[in-house]
């Protein structure tokens, strides 16, 4: 006969402590400081990637401003709008998109101290996004005719065409930029990106100020800055990876293992460009 009741399987080993448990009950996961805490980790890695998203739009936007006050730059205006938006929607957002792929890649990567693996994913997406940027290209090359095809203006189709041919190198420069940028971003090195994109962004005003306005180039000195300051941001980029000490373990030298395991990229790499498409 048992002198004493049995201590219940919950008493002798609770699921939560008790302060934690108490918490839960009273609401506290959501409004404690473990919430806030995590609050601003997300803040933290958020933020500043916001801040780089716009200051890479912001290059295409201030280009559109200097046509805008060239000398009757209506038709300059109204062409380059147009190359712009349809240069973003057919090749940089679907770059944009593909390139998220890598994340879940690189994360993995990361996670699990296969440092040398950054490289070789980083390396494959590039090439995978160049691969992909050539039938671009070629859809921008004849862009002018198919804007006349579908009954648009043809002066102004015309010129559009010759703008977004202008962004061609610029398209490239996003292929490489993107996967970089991925690479960075995996590792929670957030600011040299930031700092990076800032400085294009400040760099790009006087150099599409000089091409618009003091050569003969006009509203095509605007595409041709947007080209120039997307590949200074590659190289700004490829430089920190190469000389910081943050990218030690996770840069590697190009090797044929780049070309094989595409599918396994475009499985990711394709999804996630119709999300964002």
């Amino acid at each position: 006969r048992r002198s004493a009741r049995t201590p219940a399987m919950e008493d002798r080993a609770p699921l939560l402590p008790r302060r934690q448990e108490a918490a839960a009950k009273s609401g506290g996961w959501c409004c404690g400081s473990a919430a806030a805490a995590e609050a601003r980790k997300v803040a933290h890695v958020a933020l500043p990637m916001a801040a780089v998203s716009v200051a890479q739009y912001a290059v295409q936007v201030a280009s559109n401003m200097m046509v805008g006050h060239l000398p009757g730059g209506v038709l300059a205006l109204s062409a380059s709008a147009i190359a712009t938006s349809l240069a973003s929607v057919s090749g940089f957002s679907l770059l944009i998109g593909m390139s998220n792929g890598l994340e879940t890649l690189c994360g993995q990567a990361y996670g699990a101290e296969q440092y040398g693996r950054l490289g070789v994913q980083t390396y494959r997406a590039m090439v995978t996004l160049t691969a992909v940027s050539i039938p671009i290209s070629l859809l921008w090359v004849f862009m002018g005719k198919l804007l006349t095809l579908i009954g648009q203006d043809p002066v102004i189709s015309h010129e559009a065409g010759r703008y977004i041919m202008w962004l061609i190198p610029a398209l490239f420069a996003y292929a490489v930029s993107q996967p970089l940028t991925k690479f960075l971003q995996s590792q929670s090195l957030i600011i040299p990106m930031l700092w990076s994109s800032m400085a294009t962004l400040l760099l790009h005003i006087p150099v599409c100020w000089l091409l618009v306005f003091k050569t003969s180039l006009g509203y095509i000195g605007a595409a041709l800055a947007i080209s120039v300051s997307y590949w200074l941001n590659v190289f700004m980029l490829v430089a920190y990876i190469g000389c910081s000490n943050s990218c030690k373990e996770t840069f590697s030298r190009p090797t044929l293992d780049a070309f094989s395991g595409v599918g396994v990229f475009m499985r990711l790499a394709l999804p996630s460009a119709l999300m964002l498409w």
